[in-house]
């Protein structure tokens, strides 16, 4: 064969492949335009700053491809009905927290935290490695959600309360701001739970409406000047130990996107959900200082016989809504299971780390 001839058989080969392969190429060019809600108020530290950091990451490194404009909760929608907005297709991405939607899907709250249950770590290891995920998935399929992990506060504070607390009777008659799981558990110890937004607590605090909060952390607690209405300020956060904040996709936008945006979404949101978790941990380790040394906060660890009596009652809690929605049992069994594999091992790995390193 002459090299011309070759050359021109090869060139028509090149031309006709490049036409076979146009509309996917076409379709690797074409530009998105999202929008994303949030369930926190604007220029929430952290909690927004996270989702806005995301958008950013994934404008960069898809050249523009893929653009996500994020609002905060109120500015498009009450933030409330971002998994409505989500789930009916009305934007394509929303942020908060799983256990928001309780009472819509009462498993849901497993995918946040749960009192006495797993930690940032955990979580982490349930949900990306453990089966936890794909289990999510399954649980949001009905509504049309794709759920990834996208945030987490590690192991809050226990609260403020106006007055020491000595014994679990301490606690009786208290009307404490406490959302979800933990709200139904400390019920039990003869607590009053109140469900207020985060606007109202100061105030509530302070007028003596409320006796005692649970918030996020010392950096939000600080800046929400809760050591003005409180003086005591407890610890461990029993009932969110490690609350995973979640992204949540509507599955026909998800299905319109090219695999590597997707994977772009995917990895990016890993990398959001490590960025906040490092966030909280150095802040609230700078807030916890001024909060001590500065306004003289007296931070407090609850009684045993406290913790003891609410873990007892946390079980209780869980058995009495497992009983009542088929889901929640599948899912707290799961759930369950890997948290004992975990806490083996944790036994004998970062347990017995700290408690040899404080010897």
């Amino acid at each position: 064969m002459k090299r011309r001839t070759f050359l021109q058989g090869m060139g028509a080969a090149l031309a006709t492949g490049a036409l076979a392969h146009a509309p996917a190429a076409q379709a690797t060019r074409k530009r998105f335009r999202w929008k994303l809600v949030t369930t926190w108020p604007p220029n929430f530290p952290i909690f927004q700053d996270g989702v806005k950091h995301f958008a950013r990451q994934i404008r960069r490194m898809s050249g523009g491809r893929l653009t996500i404009q994020v609002f905060a909760g109120g500015e498009l929608i009450p933030p409330l009905q971002t998994f409505e907005a989500v789930s009916q297709g009305s934007v394509e991405m929303g942020h908060g927290a799983a256990y928001y939607w309780a009472g819509k899907i009462p498993a849901a709250q497993f995918f946040t935290a749960v009192p006495f249950g797993l930690n940032a770590q955990g979580m982490n290891a349930w949900l990306y490695s453990g089966g936890g995920l794909e289990l999510w998935r399954e649980v949001y399929a009905p509504h049309r959600l794709v759920p990834f992990p996208m945030g987490n506060t590690g192991v809050q504070m226990g609260g403020w309360f106006r007055k020491e607390i000595h014994s679990l009777e301490d606690l009786r008659g208290l009307k404490m701001r406490i959302p979800g799981l933990g709200g139904k558990v400390i019920a039990k110890a003869g607590v009053n739970p109140v469900l207020l937004a985060g606007g109202e607590i100061y105030t509530a605090l302070e007028r003596g409406t409320i006796d005692a909060t649970e918030w996020v952390g010392p950096y939000h607690d600080l800046r929400l000047g809760l050591y003005r209405a409180a003086r005591y300020y407890y610890y461990p956060g029993w009932h969110e130990p490690g609350p995973t904040l979640e992204l949540v996709v509507h599955k026909a936008a998800w299905d319109a996107l090219p695999k590597d945006l997707q994977l772009l979404v995917e990895n990016t949101a890993m990398a959001t959900n490590l960025w906040m978790l490092s966030e909280f941990e150095a802040r609230n380790l700078e807030a916890l200082q001024t909060l001590k040394e500065k306004y003289r906060v007296q931070v407090r660890v609850f009684p045993r016989e406290v913790l003891a009596a609410l873990q007892r009652l946390t079980g209780q809690t869980l058995e009495e809504e497992a009983a009542k929605d088929a889901l929640f049992r599948r899912v707290y069994e799961h759930y369950r299971s890997f948290q004992a594999t975990h806490e083996a091992w944790s036994t004998i790995s970062e347990s017995a780390y700290a408690q040899a390193r404080d010897t």
